[in-house]
């Protein structure tokens, strides 16, 4: 008992200081829907890289589309598709003259697909203000655009990145995208963006608006091609090179449907999860061990007969609940009553690590929208 009440203990001190962390940094952070919106103002060249896409594509243009913003450009990036997203990218080129559609065929040595589309699309674009999104992103507030180039003016950025607001469909799949997001906001700490002594970057494949003259000097996603989180790692970039660069939310001007089931949801983190971690077993045990020990066991504990073991182990849940639900009011549009299914979404998250490490073991590398990348080749360009 004495050894679990020192874990407990541990657990508790580590909760109390990510508490007031998350609080204190998420009370920070700011909403696009609140900045006035300008209607005129440079070139926007929106980049959309598009693989297999056909259930998203059309709706997701055809919303951007209605933006109110003067000057666009779309860049709609056909990266080897095989189902009829050709075809639709060309339909909505006929909508609307400030379309160009680009085709790829094949795929470049050393680079990842979406990395590689999104390179393409940049060097046929004339825009001094670059947005990559991505295919699935409903544009539902029609001045958001202009509302985020004026913002990133106004303040002299690099760089404006917003978080979107996620439709799930299930309970299971809004616990689980919450959960995400909860060890997202105290793993990531997104709000570090907007300090410019801080060194932490945020990048949202959402939306990453940047001007063009700073996506150059960086080196533009040949810096990155070979990274699966390219979103994340071009938005750390951007401040590793000292620009400046800014993290807010957009929870009802832009919608992203990520996942529509939660076997979808474990199958879209295959990518992302081991590249998160750096490609290291060792982190990826910690990761698990931390998850179980800090968001599972108090929840277990609490049913043993020690009475401090109880009490600390209820201050712990205490702690979890507020931090849990400052995340879901700042970050999601979901209920607070998620919480309630937190212990098992807890588990099931490291299930999801667990699941990525094995399978991109067993597969020799990360397979992504029908594209193998062997392990090796991450790890070596990884460092």
């Amino acid at each position: 008992m004495n050894l679990l009440l020192i874990l407990l203990s541990v657990v508790l001190v580590i909760w109390i200081v990510l508490t007031i962390d998350v609080w204190k940094g998420l009370g920070k952070l700011s909403s696009i829907e609140g900045v006035p919106a300008k209607g005129s103002g440079p070139l926007l060249s929106i980049i959309v890289p598009a693989r297999n896409e056909e259930e998203t594509i059309t709706a997701s243009i055809r919303s951007g589309l209605k933006q109110d913003y003067g000057r666009i450009e779309w860049i709609l990036v056909n990266d080897r598709s095989t189902d009829s997203t050709p075809e639709k990218l060309e339909a909505l080129a006929e909508l609307d003259k400030r379309i160009r559609v680009l085709h790829i065929d094949t795929l470049g040595k050393g680079w990842l697909g979406k990395n590689h589309a999104l390179y393409q699309g940049y060097r046929i674009s004339e825009g001094s203000l670059i947005l990559f999104t991505d295919a699935d992103v409903l544009f539902t507030d029609p001045s958001i655009l202009s509302r985020a180039v004026s913002f990133l003016q106004h303040r002299s950025l690099d760089h404006l990145t917003l978080a979107p607001g996620i439709k799930s469909r299930t309970f299971w799949l809004k616990s689980f995208v919450a959960f995400f997001l909860f060890g997202f906001s105290f793993y990531k700490r997104p709000w570090k963006a907007n300090d410019p002594s801080s060194g932490t970057g945020m990048g949202i494949g959402a939306f990453n608006l940047i001007t063009r003259s700073a996506y150059e000097e960086i080196g533009t996603h040949e810096l990155i091609k070979h990274m699966p989180d390219d979103d994340l790692q071009l938005g750390m970039y951007i401040k590793k090179c000292g620009k400046s660069q800014a993290f807010l939310t957009a929870l009802h001007s832009l919608e992203v449907e990520w996942y529509h089931s939660l076997k979808e949801a474990f199958t879209g983190l295959e990518k992302n999860t081991f590249a998160g971690l750096n490609y290291s077993i060792l982190l990826v045990l910690f990761a698990m061990t931390g998850v179980f020990s800090s968001t599972v066991l108090p929840f277990l504990t609490i049913f043993l007969w020690d009475p401090l073991i109880v009490t600390v182990s209820m201050t712990i849940i205490v702690l979890i609940f507020i931090t849990y639900l400052r995340v879901i009011k700042r970050m999601t549009n979901e209920s607070p009553l998620l919480l309630l299914s937190l212990p098992v979404t807890a588990m099931l998250f490291i299930y999801s690590i667990g699941r990525a490490t094995f399978l991109t073991f067993k597969r020799g590398g990360i397979e992504w929208r029908g594209t193998v990348y062997p392990l090796r080749e991450l790890k070596q360009k990884r460092k």
